[in-house]
Formats: structure tokens, C-alpha cells, sequence
């Protein structure tokens, strides 16, 4: 379980005064010599955010020479809180509570002898002050920098697949509390379910495995003027890596702005999914799609690149 990681955490996220420097402290205080960068972005109205990565090297890791796959855990956000208008962590900050919690439990498997396979490259921001917009049903977070920023510092070209992790709950579609999967995209292209994925998320959950749909326009950039579900699936649009999202979900639509919405369960099941699943993949012992059929897939219908661009009118 990672209860006591997601509990830490949230005790220096929920604050006014949030950075990535306090989480950054938080985790070396774990493991000295673990990599951890900050990185401040500004936006173009002044406002600004903290992105944070860090790098947890493998046994047999690109970063020490070996040849296991690297997988990045993202945590998809607005902010984690909007003040001055709400006072409090928000829902949309679940997901940077996620990874970053995640993060936290490797290092300390790392200090008690456990070590993965491969790379694991933790990203996500840390804003307590974000903006909110309006969006049906219900309100969402905004952001302080551009999705493009965010992509550019979030997204690295090292990772051979990413979990993007984001809060999901304004919206009609998911209706169960805890969390659910996307099927697999890549290049432009929404992919199968990946069955091992379906495989590790009935064994941490103890239930049948929840997908969410995903429409042609969720996988295109922010900024086109088309409907998005949400910003889940934006990764997908800075890299050629297949990209699953992880939905953290409730049975109503919540807004992401509201406090008090954050559910420690919810969270603790999409924190062990993506640690179990870091474990299988770069141990090779999990795929996120089935890489013969894309080949084949793609002989057949040519790129879907130009869905990762902002189209031909832009």
C-alpha cells in the first residue's frame, strides 16, 4: 500500500505554500542521492508553476547503460490549488498526488534493497494558485502556462511509454469511484486496450477492470476549438511513445476546482496500478499495445501524425 507516501504528500501539497522545491526536499530527505530537477515556467499572463521530474534508475536502465525499457509516470494537472478563490488542495491536483506519492515509494523500495528493472522518470507541476475556467457539466481547473509548455518540460524523449495520470470526474462518461484506464494512443493512432494492463488492474483492484472511451478530438492538441474530455490524453500530442491515461473517477461529476473531493482509496488504487504496472513493463513483462499489428496498421493506412498537430487550417 502506499498510504503513509500519499498521506506525506498530501500534507505538503496541500498548502498555500507549495513548490517543487519542498517536494524535492521531501523526497532526497528519502534518498539522498536520488535526481530530482525543478524547473520554474512562466505564462504568457505572469503566472507561473513549478515542473518537477525525477529520474529513479533500474538495475538494467538507460541510465547506467542496460537496455530496459524506460517508463515516465505522468501527473496530468491544472494546479493543485486555486487560490485566492477556493482555500484547499483541489480535485484536479490528484494526479501530481499520485505520481509524485509514487515516486516517494520507489525511492524508499530502493533504500530497502528493491530495485525495478528499468528507469522510471516521474513528472508532473506543482501550482497551488492555478486559475479556474468554466466547462460543462462542471467547472474546470486552467492552468497557468500553456498546455505546449507544459508538454515541452513534462514529456521526455527518454521514455519508451507513458501513464498519464489526471483527475477525470467532470464528465458523464466514467461513473464508478476509483480509477480507469484509456486504450492505448500512439502517433495519432487510439490503439486496442492493452491486455496486460487490463490483467494488472484486475489484480490491484480486486475488480473487473474499468475503460474509458476516448473520441478522435481527445487526442488532438489544446487550442484547436474542439471539445477535449480533458487533458488526459495531451502527452500523446509531444511524443511518438504510446500514451495510456489513468482516470482517477467518481460515480457524479465533480468540478476539478472543488475542494474536499480528493479520495485517499481512489488514489492509493491508482498509485499501486501504476507502480505494479512500472515493475512488469521494464521488466518486459508487459506490453502497451501489440507492436506486429501497429506495424501491419499502419502499412495499411499511412501516419495519423497530423491528429498530433493543430490540423490544416491552423
Amino acid at each position: 500500500m502506499l498510504v503513509k507516501e500519499i498521506i506525506d504528500m498530501f500534507e505538503i501539497l496541500d498548502s498555500a505554500y507549495a513548490s517543487g522545491e519542498k517536494v524535492a526536499e521531501f523526497l532526497k530527505g528519502i534518498k539522498s542521492d536520488c535526481t530530482v530537477k525543478v524547473e520554474t515556467l512562466t505564462g504568457e499572463e505572469g503566472m507561473s508553476t513549478d515542473v518537477i521530474k525525477v529520474m529513479i534508475p533500474g538495475k538494467n536502465g538507460k541510465s547506467k547503460g542496460g537496455t530496459a525499457p524506460t517508463i515516465g509516470l505522468l501527473g496530468r494537472l491544472g494546479g493543485l490549488g486555486a487560490r485566492p478563490e477556493r482555500t484547499g488542495f483541489v480535485s484536479d491536483g490528484d494526479g501530481a498526488l499520485t505520481v509524485l506519492a509514487t515516486a516517494a515509494k520507489l525511492l524508499k523500495m530502493q533504500k530497502e534493497g528493491d530495485f525495478l528493472e528499468g528507469d522510471v522518470l516521474v513528472s508532473t507541476h506543482v501550482c497551488p494558485d492555478a486559475p479556474t475556467q468554466p466547462h460543462k457539466p462542471v467547472a474546470f481547473m486552467g492552468s497557468p502556462v500553456s498546455m505546449a509548455q507544459m508538454n515541452q518540460s513534462e514529456v521526455d524523449a527518454s521514455v519508451d511509454a507513458i501513464l498519464s495520470v489526471d483527475t477525470t470526474k467532470g464528465n458523464k462518461i466514467m461513473n464508478h469511484k476509483g480509477f480507469s484506464i484509456s486504450p492505448t494512443v500512439k502517433d495519432g493512432y487510439i490503439l486496442k486496450v492493452s491486455e496486460d494492463l487490463l490483467s494488472i488492474m484486475e489484480i490491484t483492484t480486486g475488480q473487473l477492470p474499468k475503460v474509458f472511451a476516448l473520441s478522435m478530438q481527445d487526442i488532438t492538441p489544446y487550442g484547436n476549438n474542439l471539445y477535449h474530455l480533458n487533458s488526459i490524453l495531451q502527452p500523446a500530442t509531444a511524443t511518438t511513445s504510446p500514451v495510456v491515461g489513468v482516470a482517477i473517477t467518481t460515480e457524479t461529476a465533480v468540478p476539478g476546482c472543488a475542494t474536499g473531493a480528493t479520495n485517499m482509496m481512489s488514489i492509493d488504487e491508482a498509485a499501486r496500478f501504476i507502480l505494479e504496472v512500472a515493475k512488469a513493463y521494464t521488466k518486459g513483462e508487459c506490453s502497451f499495445y501489440d507492436e506486429k499489428e501497429y506495424a501491419h496498421l499502419h502499412k495499411l493506412y499511412g501516419t495519423m501524425e497530423h491528429l498530433r498537430t493543430f490540423g490544416i487550417d491552423a
